[in-house]
């Protein structure tokens, strides 16, 4: 990206490059391996995102580590749970009637049973 910069790329075109190039691949799988992100890693790509705002390599308006991991992750679980032919759908527990009102919720999905190896 410096090539490009000293070469003439206006700004816009090098927010683009890097949302195609590095921000997709923070965000490639995400929801499956951003649980096994360490401190440590989350801090490195933090200070990724923030060494490219820094440069104008991106826009200042993109999102922290945290929030595009959570993103991924209700992303995924929606089309989970909205979509009948998903893999996973069958492994979602069974929707169930609750006769009290609670809070709302951003789902109809009900917790396994607690049984005495949870315990």
């Amino acid at each position: 990206m410096p090539v490009l910069r000293a070469h003439g790329t206006p700004t816009m075109p090098l927010h683009d490059i890097f949302l195609a190039t590095i921000l997709t691949r923070i965000q490639y799988a995400a929801p499956a391996w951003s649980g096994m992100c360490s401190a440590a890693d989350r801090a490195h790509l933090e200070s990724l995102l923030h060494r490219a705002k820094r440069l104008r390599y991106c826009a200042g308006d993109v999102p922290t580590v945290a929030d595009l991991f959570d993103t991924a992750d209700e992303d995924f679980f929606h089309r989970v749970k909205t979509n009948s032919d998903h893999v996973l759908q069958p492994y979602l527990p069974d929707k169930t009637d609750i006769p009290h009102r609670l809070r709302a919720r951003s789902h109809n999905m009900t917790l396994i049973n607690q049984n005495e190896i949870l315990d």
